[in-house]
């Protein structure tokens, strides 16, 4: 009797112990998974389209029609907490709190924290490609046809040079565009997947971007951007080893 009496305490602490630990692992991946909007598939004209006036740079063209599939992209650029959790680092300036986006990381450190957050949550979260993000930011299919990412008024919906007081803010302060989506225009850049180049003339259906090259696309403004480097057509590059503190980055799931 005594035995079996032992024999189910010590089970009942291995069923505690276990239950405990998938508690900590289920609390750590509600820390840092990002919520995420769905974007429904849809064609668009991509590039420097009417109601960007005539602020575009020559890469902003030619326009084509570009088709994408349904996808799910973060609500909010990734933050210092969540890479901290996953990364167990904090590259971002110090002073700065866990609902800042994380800055300072290259596009390699982005591909790192993909895969390990990828490995803790069993999903497969990746940079968005650089027209699933115009595609977002413009609103998707249902884009009212604004220069920036919700607005033409960017004071309603970005942190950028004239109203960010020399530094990023917390995400999801502004008001956010009209799939529900925030910070797309100002605050900090955002790594897309593609590597740069000239827009192709041709039509195209789910483009990665060219195959090689040697810098990779970053879009959206930041706290530093003059209000025309905040449009939702303005493109930016850097070799992937480079880091800022007005770059992070948000993640795309595809359906």
């Amino acid at each position: 009797m005594k035995k079996n009496i032992l024999l189910g305490i010590i089970l009942l602490f291995l069923c505690f112990n276990v239950y405990c630990q998938e508690k900590d692992t289920i609390d750590i991946i509600k820390k840092i998974e990002p919520q995420m909007i769905f974007v429904e598939g849809g064609t668009f004209y991509m590039g420097c389209t009417s109601e960007q006036g005539g602020d575009c740079s020559w890469d902003e063209s030619p326009v084509r029609k570009v088709t994408l599939s349904n996808f799910y992209i973060s609500k909010y650029e990734i933050t210092q907490k969540q890479w901290q959790v996953v990364m167990n680092a904090t590259p971002s300036k110090s002073g700065q709190w866990e609902d800042y986006p994380v800055t300072n990381i290259s596009w390699y450190e982005v591909q790192e924290f993909c895969q390990k957050l990828n490995e803790m949550t069993g999903k497969k979260y990746r940079l968005p490609t650089e027209a699933e993000w115009e595609y977002a930011a413009r609103g998707g299919n249902k884009s009212k046809g604004f220069k920036f990412s919700g607005s033409d008024n960017l004071d309603n919906i970005g942190w950028f040079a004239t109203n960010c007081q020399y530094d990023t803010h917390p995400v999801g302060q502004k008001e956010p565009n009209e799939l529900g989506i925030y910070d797309m225009s100002g605050n900090v850049w955002e790594w897309c997947s593609d590597f740069f180049a000239k827009y192709p003339s041709k039509n195209e259906k789910n483009p990665q971007g060219p195959s090689q090259g040697k810098s990779k696309i970053f879009r959206g403004g930041s706290w530093r951007s003059h209000i025309t480097y905040c449009r939702n057509t303005i493109r930016n590059y850097f070799i992937p080893t480079n880091k800022s503190n007005t770059v992070g980055f948000r993640l795309v799931l595809s359906e």
